[in-house]
């Protein structure tokens, strides 16, 4: 082989490079149970057990776990914090703090380890109206609804519909018409709508990059390790992954919630220097075990007038008051921050004082600095702070409307980059929650440069908001307004001068992309593009546990069954194949996790899958080499030749199955998409193993003259010289294409079980821990959802139900309508659950799972599904077409194709109330008959092969012999590489879990059937579309006698 140096070179890195990537995981698993030891060991010293606490009284202990259990997550989360920057490991660049290796370890998908996965469709609606001044042209309004019921089944985005639909109802009119009063600056009336629709559009786009921009912030306050944000700006929807999140409502209450821009007026630090000393005295005293004897036990009045603030901090004289004080904030020491082991001593001592979390705002001299912001805090210790602020005992010192906000990250150097610090501001709220000025009366904002180069933010208010705006300014000149959305502020400028008119210019160091990030940020008022949840699927723990310990059983069973199989068929050569195995499962999970991939219950699934695919190469390889090794031919020859006359079909094999998987990822979501990753990866590097290393492998042995054993006793006899007249029955095989035929054209009356990704509405996952009647239980909830009839399936055993409903569905306030129908699920099976169980319980103990797709989210994936299918389908046509140079192989691939997709269909259509498992249409369906129409191309390349090679052989075989001789000749490979993914595929089935099963099961059909179609289907309709006819009639060459074939 030549560049072997170059395979061994990539094979040593490739180890290396994985082996690295992976180590990442197994120290952050490794610090992570430390911590888990550290919080539990803390719950277990401060609390009472459940039972301890509450002998005789379950329920009370339920609730009392389910405090502890909050208890352990706070107090870990905040390890994990305070551990960030600590090293656990070495790498190429030197010491690896926590946080840096967290990034690089290997994800867990949601349905491993609970979370939820929301995808959010940003409104276009509002912005339109807000842009035409809120209009009431009847025209306009229609053109709004017929565009926005168009939505869920056009690719096209929401601008491009509603001007479609406008022309259609008004094609006389011009858009300027509507939209140039509200827009003077931009628009005029004699405007083209092309000019018109170039401005609507970046509009469009400026309001989505604002609403993804604010979610993302919205989505760091909630703590959530690794979350997945994905916009897509051509669908205008954010598809949004958070593992491990708790408070569910929460998230789906701030995801949702329209934005708030705010202007507030701030204190300088000046002004709460006595009450921050105060702080400090009384933070120092509980860290350092005194008692307020010990400190200063009474404010310093002089100090607390110099802070300037005509409302002063309580006094404090009497040091019982003070005394009670600090037993408040001694209470709160359950969640108080704490030092871990691996601080300094030095940084433990300076982080018994405030001033070892806060850095004041100083200047060089070490003077107070009135800057607006308070001081400065590390990203990491900024929920400590907060909650230290809060703490009753010292919120007592402060004014009481002052309002602690935390800024956007600092950027810092001359790269500009975000440093780990965020500054704090104290907001004069004046105990309301609505400022003074609100974003509604901001009505443009924008980007310039001043005559220096430096950039400005321009800004304009209507006539109420200028009034307003000129008070505000009057009020605080040489003194700092924040500018605050969703209680961040965004930025701080000063009060130069009166500013009246409405019109403002803030300056700063701001970046091109930071002025144009606030500008969007200030016309918020001006563009609402609120987020609504069309899709929300969460994932409980108990759940996620499950499908890791069925994913890794099945993949572990997997491994060892190929691997046994490769040496009781291959003898000695199943080492290499096996070798191959190793490293090729060895690279792709080292690539994912190098590649920051996230693995999913389906992504294991594709691992399972790759073990079957991963040995198919050696396999075609192999009997080739056996083949050439029964005609006499020499161990060197026969090597030779099986590699060189293997590699067609096997990288003809490979790409029909990675366009398929490319197409599925291209298409997919969620889980699905983590699927394909595993699957193309995967299939790039089986290549790599099962071509090259295997061979430079092998080719080690031989030149250590150590010949390798392809032959045992069981595969020497299997097929051997195999004679089948497969074409003699292709009338019979046609007849029974026929009835498969009608019986699909039957699934249109019979109906398939859509999964609620394609038919919308609400799924629930419930686990009863018992057995309950099913159709009383359909009964019941029919009643409890007014009358409309849930779909209800058993998943397992009776004990657990995935129930379905499309109540309330269409109801226009979808989260009002969430809440509603989870607690009339909740009232239909009390009568099922233990007497005593609360909403609380039932929602978090008994709800494994849930699932959420709106009408115009369902109706878009099964756009995309059907897409993805004809596209992979156009697509292989094309490749084989390339490939063999005649239309006639592409055709008779079609039809097998189709006839595989379609004996699927069948089996989900009438076996879904036989089964006692889920066959649903569903995202896992598409990926299973995708993958199977990829996976069903490897038999038939393989035959049409060898059908094209034998036909230069043997010039004077009629269509026939020459395939018949074709099939027989490969019939050994057909049926390996089959059975190594049926059983790889089988172990799926039985041990992966319920979250694969219904695409395992559909890969089994496909599996089947593939073998079939590649013999029966795609073979005959080549027979007969090219003539069964002598092929050489018109040649002189002498005539072949037709060999047994050979394996």
């Amino acid at each position: 082989m030549q560049l072997k140096g170059l395979v061994r070179f990539f094979t040593i890195l490739l180890i290396i490079y994985s082996l690295y990537q992976l180590s990442f995981t197994w120290f952050v698993r490794n610090h992570e149970k430390k911590l888990e030891t550290i919080a539990r060991n803390y719950v277990n010293a401060n609390y009472q057990t459940a039972v301890q606490k509450y002998p005789s009284n379950k329920d009370s202990q339920e609730v009392y776990q389910e405090t502890l259990t909050h208890i352990y997550n706070e107090r870990l989360s905040r390890l994990k914090d305070s551990t960030k920057d600590e090293t656990i490991t070495y790498g190429i660049t030197g010491a690896i703090s926590y946080q840096k290796a967290k990034e690089e370890e290997l994800n867990l998908g949601l349905d491993l380890q609970g979370g939820m996965n929301v995808t959010l469709e940003v409104e276009m609606t509002g912005l339109l109206k807000t842009l035409a001044n809120n209009s009431n042209d009847p025209v306009f309004l229609k053109a709004l609804d017929n565009a926005d019921k168009r939505r869920g089944n056009s690719d096209a985005n929401f601008i491009s519909l509603f001007v479609e639909e406008f022309k259609k109802l008004s094609p006389n009119t011009p858009l300027a018409s509507i939209f140039a009063t509200a827009n003077h600056e931009s628009i005029k009336v004699t405007d083209s709508d092309s000019k018109v629709i170039k401005f609507l559009q970046d509009q469009s786009r400026a309001a989505f990059d604002n609403t993804a921009k604010l979610i993302t912030t919205r989505i760091d306050k909630f703590g959530v390790a690794q979350p997945g944000i994905n916009p897509d700006p051509n669908k205008q929807i954010i598809s949004v992954e958070l593992p491990g999140v708790q408070d569910k409502e929460r998230v789906r209450k701030n995801l949702q919630a329209s934005a708030n821009l705010q202007f507030w007026e701030v204190y300088n630090i000046s002004e709460l220097w006595a009450n921050l000393q105060k702080t400090d005295e009384l933070f120092f005293a509980r860290n350092s075990g005194k008692t307020a004897k010990d400190s200063t036990a009474k404010t310093d009045s002089a100090a607390a007038g110099a802070a300037g603030d005509s409302t002063k901090a309580p006094a404090q004289d009497s040091s019982k008051k003070l005394e009670e004080q600090l037993k408040q904030l001694a209470g709160s020491d359950k969640n108080a921050p704490k030092t871990t082991d691996a601080a300094s001593s030095q940084e433990a001592e300076a982080r018994k004082h405030l001033w070892g979390w806060l850095i004041p705002a100083m200047d060089q001299q070490g003077r107070l600095a009135d800057v607006g912001m308070i001081g400065q805090v590390n990203i990491k210790d900024t929920a400590a702070v907060r909650e230290i602020l809060n703490t009753p005992a010292i919120k007592a010192q402060f004014p009481a409307e002052v309002a602690w906000m935390y800024g956007l990250p600092q950027r810092v150097g001359a790269g500009n980059k975000k440093s780990n610090m965020v500054a704090l501001y104290a907001i004069k709220t004046y105990g309301k929650d609505k400022a003074k000025l609100e974003g509604e009366h901001v009505t443009n904002a924008g980007y310039d440069f001043d005559q220096t180069g430096k950039t400005n933010v321009s800004l304009e208010m209507d006539a109420v908001g200028s009034r307003i705006w000129a008070d505000m300014t009057r009020a605080n000149k040489g003194r700092y307004i924040a500018i605050v959305v969703d209680n961040q502020v965004y930025s701080a400028p000063i009060v130069n001068d009166v500013i009246e008119g409405g019109r403002s210019s803030i300056s700063g160091s701001f970046t091109q992309d930071e002025a144009k990030d606030l500008a969007n940020i200030l016309k918020i008022g001006k563009l609402p593009a609120p987020a609504k949840i069309v899709s929300d699927e969460t994932v409980g723990p108990t759940l996620g546990q499950a499908a890791i310990k069925g994913g890794l059983m099945s993949f572990t069973i997997s491994f060892i069954v190929i691997f046994i199989l490769m040496l009781v068929y291959y003898n000695t050569s199943g080492w290499i194949a096996n070798i191959a195995l190793i490293l090729n499962l060895l690279f792709t999970v080292g690539v994912l996790a190098g590649l920051g991939a996230t693995l999913t219950a389906p992504g294991i699934a594709g691992l399972v899958l790759t073990i079957g695919m991963a040995v198919d190469s050696n396999v075609i390889i192999y009997e080739r080499i056996k083949e050439e090794l029964t005609k006499g031919k020499g161990y060197i020859t026969a090597i030779n030749e099986g590699y060189n006359r293997s590699l067609s079909p096997v990288l003809d094999g490979h790409v029909t199955t990675l366009i398929t998987a490319i197409i599925l990822y291209y298409f997919g979501l969620g889980p699905v998409k983590g699927f394909a990753t595993t699957q193309i990866l995967g299939l790039l590097l089986s290549l790599f193993c099962g071509i090259l290393v295997s061979r430079w492998v092998t080719d080690w042995f031989t030149d250590k003259n150590r010949h390798l054993k392809y032959f045992t006793s069981l595969s020497r006899s299997i097929f051997k010289h195999s004679a089948f007249k497969f074409i003699e029955f292709r009338k019979i095989a046609y007849a029974i294409s026929v009835v498969i035929l009608l019986l699909s054209l039957g699934t249109i009356f019979h109906g398939f079980d859509y999964g609620v990704e394609f038919d919308g509405g609400r799924s629930y996952r419930i686990d009863f821990n018992k057995k309950v009647d099913v159709e009383k239980v359909r009964d019941d909830l029919k009643k409890t959802f007014d009358n409309e009839n849930p779909s209800i399936k058993t998943v397992g055993d009776a004990s657990t139900l995935d129930i379905t409903t499309s109540y309330l569905i269409k109801d226009p306030n979808s989260q009002r309508a969430d809440s509603i129908v989870l607690h009339k699920l909740y009232d239909g099976l009390k009568t099922y659950l233990p007497a005593g169980i609360t909403f609380a319980q039932f929602d978090n103990q008994y709800k494994l799972s849930s699932k959420i797709v709106l009408p115009t989210i369902s109706d878009d994936l099964k756009r995309g599904a059907v897409k993805a299918t004809i596209l992979a389908i156009l697509a292989i046509f094309l490749y084989i077409f390339l490939r063999f140079r005649d239309w006639r192989y592409s055709l008779g691939t079609i039809f097998s194709l189709l006839h595989d997709a379609l004996v699927v269909l069948i089996v989900f259509s009438y076996f879904r109330d036989i089964v006692p498992f889920p066959l649903e249409i569903d995202q896992h369906f598409i990926a299973a008959i995708l993958t199977v129409i990829g996976f069903s191309m490897n038999d038939t390349v393989v035959v049409f092969d060898r059908i094209r090679e034998d036909g230069r052989l043997y010039p004077n075989l009629d269509q026939k012999q020459l395939v018949n001789k074709a099939i027989n000749d490969t019939l050994s490979r057909t049926i390996m590489t089959s059975l190594t993914v049926f059983l790889t595929v089988l172990i799926l089935f039985i041990f992966g879990g319920e979250a694969v099963r219904g695409f395992a099961f559909a890969m089994l059909i496909g599996v089947i059937t593939g073998v079939y179609s590649s013999i029966f289907v795609a073979a005959p309709v080549l027979v007969d579309l090219k003539g069964g006819l002598k092929r050489g009639a018109k040649k002189t060459g002498p005539a072949i006698k037709v060999q047994p074939g050979h394996n």
